[in-house]
């Protein structure tokens, strides 16, 4: 089987039995065995693609170097300016590729009234070399080039490499971004000069939002309690995490564990509605040996249902359980976005809120390989209201919603057939039908074996 895998080696032992094969019924023999041997080859070929299907992409959720795309994303180029920028259509997800120094631009073409997000999502390679500063910078910019808005996303102190994002907004009420016609998304990837030269993949999201049907309905942020909450107690239950925003598994109030191994990041969704106030607590369990200090072992990010940055926490590792929480939140309201405080701001719009946990890949040099236990505490109170009532759909369709099977989905957890990743699903049903298909082949060819040594000795004199 090793043989027939590769192109070279498989041809040059499957032509020599193939060449025997031929030989003898030039010779006028009959071979059973021979027989027996050559359909042995062909179902080992078989088996052995098969294998080759189901075990290439069947990465687990979360481990170290995967990230589950979106199984939608269209693949696209960033051009080296705005004027050779493919567009993207809001409601669309998109994958592309980030070098080394390298700044590429998307377009937009835009109305005058909607407000429009852009999320870049960056993948760098496991095992690859980043400074805590490196990261990639995304910017929002009008016909002319002006820069609107920009954020910036960073490996930050731990400098272990995951997945981190940034977003670009165009909020058609501010002067600079007004009117419209063609923008632009200017994705630049900032790094040391001792960093690795690996490209990155990139994953983008294109979000538009409509105005509200009354004019001034909404204004500015209201008084809110930003009293730290009480963490969620009780015991946890096990839920394992996805391996990107698309594959994000829904959690709800109360407490949440899953064992991870280092290096790895996990996505979660929490459905929050308009009205509603999320916290989270994260802790880190104890390890069951090794020694060492490492400085940020656990990394907990909070994003938007636009995949938009809102907070992040982060906490130091000896060896003992610790917990970090992220800074109290306001409830969700679209008058937040007026506020100049980041995690404020960000709580603008209610739909499905990710957190991304990534565990520091220097645990395993101090602590071992794990996994370690990661444990979620989760508190979404309040009342749900209803929304600013808007003119027209976003784009996509519900982003902004939150459904009665949202809220049973983080009860219950995902569904038959979704087991938290963009294309894990798809891949479990292959492993499983290579799988199925492997011990059939393996049966047929225990019987074919056997009749023809029976068939041989029955020939021989």
């Amino acid at each position: 089987m090793g043989h027939v895998r590769s192109n070279d080696e498989g041809w040059r032992v499957m032509g020599r039995r193939r060449t025997a094969w031929w030989r003898t019924r030039a010779q006028g023999g009959r071979t059973p065995v021979a027989g027996a041997v050559r359909r042995v080859v062909v179902l080992g070929a078989v088996l052995c693609a098969t294998v080759a299907l189901t075990g290439r992409p069947a990465t687990a959720a979360g481990s170290p170097g995967s990230y589950g795309y979106d199984k939608g994303d269209r693949v696209v180029d960033g051009a080296n300016s705005a004027a050779h920028a493919v567009d993207l259509e809001p409601g669309g997800t998109y994958r592309s590729s980030l070098s080394k120094g390298a700044s590429v631009y998307y377009g937009l073409h835009l109305d005058a009234t909607s407000d429009v997000y852009v999320s870049v999502t960056a993948v760098p390679p496991a095992g690859t070399t980043v400074a805590a500063t490196d990261g990639i910078k995304v910017s929002m910019r009008n016909a002319k080039g002006t820069g609107c808005t920009y954020q910036s996303a960073t490996f930050g102190a731990g400098r272990s490499p995951h997945p981190v994002a940034a977003w670009a907004v165009r909020e058609a009420g501010k002067a600079l971004c007004k009117g419209s016609g063609e923008f632009s998304v200017l994705v630049e990837r900032v790094d040391a000069s001792d960093s690795s030269s690996d490209t990155w993949g990139l994953e983008l999201t294109a979000v538009s939002e409509p105005s509200p049907a009354q004019v001034g309905a909404t204004g500015t942020p209201q008084v809110w309690n930003s009293a730290s909450p009480e963490a969620v107690t009780g015991e946890a239950r096990h839920r394992a995490g996805g391996s990107g925003f698309a594959g994000a598994v829904a959690v709800g109030q109360g407490a949440w564990r899953d064992d991870v191994g280092p290096g790895r990041t996990l996505f979660y969704k929490v459905p929050v509605d308009w009205g509603q106030q999320l916290s989270v607590t994260a802790e880190l369990g104890g390890s069951e040996g090794g020694s060492g200090y490492v400085n940020r072992a656990l990394d907990l990010a909070l994003y938007n249902p636009v995949r938009g940055s809102v907070d992040e926490a982060g906490l130091s590792y000896r060896g003992t359980q610790r917990s970090v929480a992220l800074e109290p939140l306001p409830p969700v309201e679209y008058g937040n976005r007026y506020s100049v405080v980041d995690h404020e701001n960000g709580m603008r719009f209610a739909g499905s809120y990710y957190l991304v946990v990534h565990l520091d890949a220097q645990l395993a040099d101090d602590f071992g390989q794990g996994p370690f236990p990661v444990t979620l505490r989760v508190r979404v109170a309040g009342t749900a209201h209803a929304g600013p009532g808007y003119a027209g759909p976003a784009k996509p369709p519900n982003i902004f919603d939150v459904t009665a099977q949202d809220r049973a989905a983080a009860v219950t957890g995902p569904g038959p057939g979704n087991v938290g990743g963009g294309g894990d699903a798809a891949m479990k049903v292959l492993a499983v039908a290579g799988i199925g298909a492997g011990t059939a082949l393996l049966a047929t060819l225990g019987v074919w074996t056997v009749s023809a040594r029976r068939r041989a000795s029955t020939a021989t004199p």
